[in-house]
């Protein structure tokens, strides 16, 4: 947490996406994570962000947009306050687009709606490190002691998860750069780091897109192309997420040498087998995952493999494609995924902290397969590292979740213990800045809350889905005034004032039990 705090560590967020191919005519970052509090993409990275900041010197954050996604961006963070970040804390950058090409002779392409005009579309998002570079960004960080920066994605839930890991692992290793990878199967739509190996004897750790993989093993090492090891299963080449993290002193220097410009490619699709007509016009591409491809052979590249926990859950799969996908057992990256994998991951630290959990399920919304846990949704104040949470859990034997619960907790959980719970229905903690809350003794049985079928009509974000949440019975605890507050419902689930324990109080207690009250302890 050190080299992340103290504003040690900027972000980067590419955010020049619509998320029309979903079924969403928003921008992507505003899709809610998920249905349980509804909390936007945005909001949940900038939450985590201020997490790993605490009270340290601000964490700076640049977001790299589009002429499509510019104005919502800056609308979504203004109307909400720039989600607590501070004036100056989020730097935005807008990405321009470039001509179309529309045939094998590199022919520019008119727009369609207006022949007098040329069309255009974005030039790929290896345009970040040019305007990172250009905007005077990388140069401002390096002044104000920022050591690392981060890359993400739009709609990657888990992308923070394990920051504090990445950096510790390119530390001990002093790199440069480090790629955060997957385990990867063998087809799968994702790109693989590969070590590529020049006839003049030069090495290159780089990215290579998963629809080059195939072909490039085939005409190399491997005859059967992309397949599985067999003593994993998997692809031996692990899968690159595009979350990447540099060295910020090496990364500007080496922008300052090269101006910030990536390698330029095309990828047309074609109308047949003749390739002599495009689909559709193409365009210059240029991705950031190549940006070792532009160092020296003295430069450190490296990469890191995240296993046996949630860390890769993009949602860029619309709903018909993502049953498609299911029903071949593929992974489906869509929303009702992405979802399911938020209360995944939350279940991970829990059980990593020795809370007691039920063993996941697979389930099957709306022809989408998922893993179903208890649905916890935990705000990142509660902690951005595990051993973080786990002093939120003096006890965490005594804390149990039964299948299909429901447990937020939301707000500034800086100062929120957990020490005994037993929760099976639905359970909402809402906490404000400076209360001090320990949850002593809580037990909660209710209806609690489930998902249902969609009936026609849903706005856009149930529709992608396939279904929608229905609350049927919740228990709540607000916490709106600042204060010390501590809930304990007693020995036999009675709510109870154990620190005025006099026949007052029991009178007190059991007329707020007889009435399905909780009564708070509270101290100025």
């Amino acid at each position: 947490m050190a080299a992340v705090s103290g504003g040690g560590c900027g972000f980067v967020l590419v955010a020049g996406g619509l998320g029309e191919r979903l079924g969403y005519s928003g921008i992507k970052v505003q899709l809610p994570t998920q249905l349980t509090t509804g909390t936007t993409y945005l909001e949940l990275y900038i939450r985590h962000i201020l997490a790993l900041q605490g009270s340290g010197a601000p964490l700076p954050l640049a977001i790299m947009t589009s002429g499509d996604t510019d104005a919502q961006t800056r609308a979504l963070l203004d109307a909400n306050a720039n989600f607590g970040m501070r004036a100056g804390q989020v730097t935005i950058v807008r990405q321009e687009k470039v001509a179309c090409l529309a045939d094998n002779d590199a022919r520019l392409a008119a727009d369609p709606k207006d022949p007098y005009k040329l069309l255009t579309k974005p030039h790929g998002h290896g345009d970040v490190h040019y305007l990172l570079h250009s905007s005077g960004t990388l140069d401002a960080w390096l002044e104000s002691g920022v050591q690392w920066v981060y890359f993400m994605q739009d709609t990657n839930a888990p992308s923070l998860k394990v920051l504090p890991a990445a950096i510790g692992i390119s530390r001990r290793n002093q790199l440069d750069v480090n790629s955060v990878c997957v385990p990867r199967m063998p087809g799968e739509a994702i790109g693989g780091l590969m070590k590529l190996m020049h006839a003049d004897g030069r090495t290159q750790t780089a990215n290579v897109e998963y629809n080059q993989i195939d072909a490039l093993l085939k005409a190399t090492v491997e005859p059967r192309g992309d397949v599985a090891d067999p003593a994993t299963g998997r692809s031996p080449y692990p899968g690159s997420i595009n979350q990447l993290l540099f060295a910020l002193g090496p990364y500007a220097a080496q922008l300052h040498k090269s101006g910030g410009t990536m390698p330029e490619f095309v990828n047309p699709k074609y109308a047949d087998a003749s390739k002599t007509k495009f689909k559709s016009p193409t365009r210059l591409e240029c991705m950031m995952q190549d940006y070792p491809k532009s160092l020296p052979p003295s430069a450190r590249v490296g990469f890191s493999v995240i296993s046996n926990t949630t860390a890769f859950s993009p949602v860029k799969t619309n709903l018909a494609d993502a049953r498609a996908k299911s029903a071949k057992g593929e992974p489906t990256y869509s929303a009702a995924s992405g979802e399911a994998d938020v209360y995944a991951s939350a279940c991970e630290v829990l059980a990593a902290s020795g809370v007691r959990l039920p063993p996941p399920v697979h389930a099957i919304r709306d022809g989408v397969g998922v893993v179903d846990t208890p649905r916890v949704v935990i705000d990142p104040s509660f902690g951005p590292t595990l051993a973080a949470v786990r002093d939120k859990l003096p006890t965490p034997h005594a804390v149990s979740l039964a299948q299909g619960s429901t447990l937020v907790l939301e707000g500034d959980l800086t100062r929120v213990r957990l020490e005994a719970l037993s929760l099976d229905g639905a359970l909402v903690v809402r906490v404000v800045p400076g209360a001090d809350v320990t949850i002593r003794n809580l037990r909660v049985s209710n209806k609690g809350w489930e998902f249902g079928e969609l009936t026609g009509g849903e706005p856009e974000e149930l529709a992608i889905r396939g279904y929608k949440l229905r609350k049927l019975q919740t228990r709540e605890l607000i916490f709106d005034q600042p204060g010390v507050y501590v809930v304990d419902d007693g020995p036999l689930g009675l709510p109870a004032l154990v620190n005025s324990f006099s026949l007052l109080g029991v009178a007190v207690a059991l007329a707020a039990a007889l009435a399905g009250m909780v009564l708070l302890r509270r101290s100025p």
